[in-house]
């Protein structure tokens, strides 16, 4: 029995010390992460890297366009031709909710 408190009493203490120290680190990791996020040119660099995947998905688009041709159903193709509408401005969510940035 004895052992058996000692345990437990020794599991309590760690769990108390490493939660401290785990959310001091956990806070300083987010901070940095906030950080780093709202650097000018992290936010630059994130932009181009998206404009540059908006840029090879319409390339991509259209060649599958040019192979596939009309072997895609009807449905698939208004479909994707609402979509294509929906989001001509640029900042219209998608079916999920999120923006297409």
């Amino acid at each position: 029995m004895r052992y058996k408190l000692t345990f437990v009493v020794g599991l309590a203490l760690g769990y108390v010390l490493g939660t401290r120290a785990g959310r001091e680190r956990y806070e300083q990791l987010k901070k940095s992460a906030r950080q780093v996020a709202q650097n000018p040119a992290v936010r630059n660099t994130a932009e181009s890297a998206a404009q540059q995947g908006r840029e090879f998905a319409g390339k991509a688009y259209h060649v599958v366009s040019d192979k596939v041709g009309d072997r895609v159903p009807d449905s698939v193709t208004q479909r994707v031709r609402s979509l294509r509408e929906r989001g001509g401005d640029g900042a219209a969510q998608d079916d999920w909710g999120t923006s297409n940035t």
